[in-house]
C-alpha cells in the first residue's frame, strides 16, 4: 500500500477529505503559503535500571496543524481532534494573519518517488514481553563481564510516525517514518571511586537492526570500556592548547557551534554570527560541511520534510567558503532562494522552522595517526556529553565525556572534566588538519530549538584544531 493510501485510511475515516481541503483553501485565501499537516504517531519506551523494569509506556496520538503564511507572519492552530468543527475553528484563527494583505500562492514542492527507509512499523517487530526479557539479559550480561560493574541501565525506544501534508493548491504528500533507539549505560566501582560509560545506536529501520545479539553485546562492551577508561582518568589540564577531535559523534560540536548559525531564520533576521557572510571565507581551507537528509536509514534523514519538500544534500561550506543556509519555505521565500528541504517540526502541535538533518564535515587527506603525531601537547577528545551555544555570538562550551592527553605525538593518560570553550566562527578558522576517516554518529542525536526536539545525525573525520581553550581542573 502506498504512503498516501495508508495515511488516507488513518486520517479520513472520521474526517471528510473534500471538507478538509475546502477549509484549508478558506484559511489560506490571500496568503502566500500554508498547509494542513496531519499526523499519527505510535511510540513505545521501556527502561531498565538496576535489574528492574523501571518504566514502560505506549502512546498513540493523532491530530492536525493548520498554518497560513502571509509575508513574514504565520498563523498556526492545532488540535488532537480530527473533525470539520475543529478544522473550522482553526481556520478562523489562522486566517487573521492576512490582515488585509492579499498575496499570491507560492508554487508547491516538487514531487518525489524516493524512499529512504522502510514503511514498516518497528513497534511490531517483537512482542512486549520479549523486549523486557531482552533488557534483563543485557543487565545480566553486563554484570557478568566485570565484577566492578555495580549498576546497569538499558532502554528500547521506538516510534512510527505517519504524516500527510495537504496544500491549498490540491497537492498531497505523505510519509511513513520508523525510528528506533537502543541505549545501555554502566557504572563501575573500584576502591571507592565510581565512573560511568554509555553507548547508544539507532536509526530509521526495524528494531531487529539494533537488538541482534551481536549489536547489543557490542554496545555493552563499549559502555564498559568507557567506564573503565574513566576509572583511570586524571584531572584535565586547563589552558589554550591544540585539540584533536575524534571522528563520528564529536561532530555534535560542529552541529551545535556552527550548524544552528547556518539556519535560514537566524540569518534572515540578522541574529546569526554568520549573517551577511555568504560567499566569504568563514573556515580554513579544506573544511567542507554538508547537511544531507537523503542518507538511507539515518536518524536525521527524511524522504520529505514537514512541509512536503523532498530532502536534499545541501552544501553549506565548501573549502572554507560559506555557500548557503538551511531553509524552510517561508524563510526561503523572504530571502529570495529555494527551500532546501529543512522545514521540520516536532509534531502536529508545532510550527515548522529551518532545522538540520544529518550535518557532516567531509573527509580530508590526513590519517588520524599523522594528526596525533603532529601534536606536541594537547587534548584528544573522543566523545562529548552536553554543551551550550549562543547563536548570536557563536560562543560554545562543551564537555568531553572521554578524552586523553597527547604528549609528544602520542596518546597519553585519560583525563576527566575537560571542557572545550570557544567561538563557532572562530573555531572553523582554527582547523589545521582534516582526517581521511569521516564517520557518522551511531544514531542517537536529538536537536533542540525553541522548545522543539527533532532527531538528527552528525559526522566528521578526525580534526586538529589549534588554539582552543580547554577548561579543566588541573594546570
Amino acid at each position: 500500500m502506498s504512503a498516501l493510501a495508508t495515511t488516507d485510511a488513518l486520517f479520513f475515516d472520521t474526517l471528510d477529505r473534500a471538507a478538509a481541503e475546502a477549509i484549508l483553501a478558506r484559511a489560506t485565501q490571500g496568503c502566500e503559503d500554508g498547509e494542513l499537516f496531519l499526523e499519527y504517531r505510535e511510540s513505545e519506551a521501556i527502561f531498565l535500571d538496576d535489574g528492574r523494569i523501571r518504566s514502560a509506556s505506549y502512546d498513540t496520538t493523532r491530530g492536525f496543524g493548520l498554518r497560513a503564511v502571509s509575508g513574514d507572519a504565520a498563523g498556526y492552530a492545532h488540535a488532537a481532534e480530527l473533525s470539520e468543527a475543529a478544522l473550522g475553528r482553526a481556520a478562523d484563527a489562522v486566517g487573521a494573519v492576512r490582515s488585509g494583505h492579499s498575496g499570491q500562492l507560492d508554487v508547491g514542492p516538487r514531487a518525489t518517488n524516493a524512499r529512504l527507509y522502510s514503511d514498516a512499523n518497528p513497534l511490531n517487530a517483537m512482542p512486549f514481553g520479549d523486549k523486557t526479557a531482552l533488557l534483563e539479559r543485557i543487565d545480566a550480561f553486563a554484570r557478568a563481564r566485570d565484577p566492578r560493574v555495580v549498576q546497569v541501565s538499558a532502554s528500547l525506544i521506538g516510534e512510527w510516525q505517519a504524516v500527510q501534508i495537504l496544500r491549498p493548491d490540491g497537492q498531497r504528500v505523505a510519509d511513513l517514518r520508523p525510528l528506533v533507539r537502543f541505549n545501555v549505560g554502566v557504572v563501575v566501582e573500584q576502591d571507592g571511586r565510581r565512573e560511568s560509560g554509555s553507548h547508544g545506536t539507532g536509526g530509521r529501520f526495524d528494531l531487529s537492526r539494533v537488538i541482534s545479539e551481536e549489536q547489543w553485546q557490542a554496545g555493552v562492551e563499549e559502555a564498559l570500556r568507557q567506564a573503565l577508561v574513566n576509572l583511570e582518568s586524571v584531572p584535565a589540564p586547563a589552558g589554550e592548547m591544540e585539540v584533536v577531535l575524534g571522528s563520528g559523534w564529536p561532530g555534535i560540536l560542529l552541529h551545535e557551534a556552527i550548524g544552528h548559525g547556518l539556519e535560514g531564520d537566524f540569518n534572515r533576521k540578522g541574529t546569526s554570527a554568520f549573517a551577511g557572510l555568504l560567499g566569504q571565507r568563514i573556515a580554513a581551507p579544506g573544511v567542507t560541511v554538508v547537511d544531507d537528509g537523503t542518507m538511507p536509514d539515518r536518524r536525521g534523514s527524511l524522504t520529505v520534510d514537514d512541509e512536503g519538500t523532498p530532502s536534499a544534500r545541501n552544501v553549506l561550506i565548501e573549502d572554507g567558503i560559506l555557500k548557503g543556509f538551511l531553509q524552510d519555505r517561508q524563510n526561503a521565500r523572504l530571502m529570495g532562494v529555494a527551500p532546501t528541504g529543512n522545514g521540520r517540526r516536532q509534531s502536529h502541535a508545532h510550527i515548522p522552522m529551518p532545522r538540520m538533518t544529518n550535518t557532516v564535515m567531509l573527509a580530508g587527506d590526513r590519517t588520524p595517526e599523522e594528526i596525533i603525531a603532529s601534536v606536541k601537547r594537547g587534548l584528544y577528545a573522543v566523545n562529548f556529553g552536553g554543551g551550550q551555544v549562543d547563536i548570536t555570538s557563536g560562543k560554545f562550551v562543551f564537555t568531553a565525556s572521554e578524552a586523553y592527553m597527547i604528549e609528544d605525538g602520542k596518546i597519553g593518560a585519560p583525563v576527566k572534566g575537560a571542557t572545550l570553550i570557544g567561538n563557532g566562527p572562530d573555531a572553523l578558522t582554527k582547523v589545521a588538519m582534516v582526517g581521511n576517516d569521516m564517520a557518522l554518529d551511531p544514531g542517537i542525536g536529538t536537536c533542540g530549538k525553541q522548545g522543539q526536539g527533532v532527531p538528527v545525525g552528525v559526522g566528521q573525520p578526525t580534526l586538529k584544531m589549534t588554539g582552543l581553550t580547554v577548561g579543566g581542573t588541573a594546570v
